[in-house]
């Protein structure tokens, strides 16, 4: 069992004021740039290379608000549909200015209906799903969480904790049949492991961590897993480093790439 947190420790703001806190904070996200090299965080953190928003990264985002905070919550945030053409009778097209016009009047992000219906069968495909939907039987969604971890001032914004279960990461994906190997491709580990270290400073316990993810296509699978503790102890032990590292690089401001030595290489 989990204990329940104290009020003070777990705290709720939009993603954009989270967001905004990024340069006093080091995120599991800023983490993973510098693992992966030095001077992309460094350069990222500069502000001179811009973070890349692709139309699947709104996707998702809505995905999440629908599946984590429900429908009320989402027409709050999101505008759907656009401007229908009264000659034909059909939607303008997102390239038209009528729809861009359209779209900025309402002042929120636009989904689609295409998109809403993917949405709204992956929301679907969550709830239906026995083990997802008992994660999230109860709960709070996007808590935010700050402490000096390692010398280092941290925040973290989990996508559901509860006090019984611990934190629960939801995840969309193109294909369920290689959602591990995604989870490797991307640190999802070490993302989760971040998330449990800052919070188990805060709590003084280390809680379960489980995944559902979700495919955005047909025939939207769901499937859930629980992170073992032996994988997660191994990724905070590199997480750790990697601050260690991001500290010295700090003190030093040397920001390598990581691929100063030349290499071996013997695959064939």
């Amino acid at each position: 069992m989990v204990a329940a947190h104290p009020p003070s420790v777990i705290t709720h703001e939009p993603a954009e004021e989270y967001h905004a806190h990024a340069k006093d904070y080091l995120s599991s996200h800023q983490l993973a740039d510098f693992r992966k090299c030095p001077r992309l965080y460094h350069r990222k953190r500069m502000g001179l290379i811009p973070d890349e928003d692709r139309p699947a990264f709104q996707l998702g985002r809505a995905a999440h608000t629908m599946i984590l905070e429900g429908l009320p919550q989402f027409e709050a945030v999101y505008a759907v549909g656009g401007p229908v053409n009264p000659k034909t009778g059909a939607p303008y097209g997102q390239n038209t200015k009528a729809w861009s016009d359209w779209a900025e009047s309402v002042g929120k992000p636009v989904i689609t209906d295409a998109q809403f219906e993917v949405i709204t069968r992956m929301t679907e495909a969550v709830r239906m799903h026995p083990a997802a939907a008992e994660l999230l039987a109860h709960g709070e969604p996007e808590g935010v969480v700050r402490a000096d971890y390692c010398n280092m001032p941290c925040q973290i914004r989990m996508d559901w904790f509860d006090s019984q279960i611990g934190i629960v990461d939801l995840k969309t994906c193109d294909d369920l049949t290689w959602f591990e190997a995604d989870a490797r491709r991307y640190g999802y580990v070490h993302q989760l492991a971040f998330y449990r270290a800052v919070l188990a400073f805060r709590l003084d316990v280390y809680v379960p961590v489980h995944l559902i993810a979700v495919e955005k296509k047909e025939p939207y699978r769901c499937g859930v897993w629980r992170v073992t503790p032996d994988a997660l102890k191994q990724a905070q032990r590199e997480n750790q480093a990697a601050i260690a590292r991001l500290c010295a690089c700090l003190a030093d401001e040397h920001w390598p790439t990581g691929y100063e030595e030349v290499r071996p290489l013997d695959v064939l």
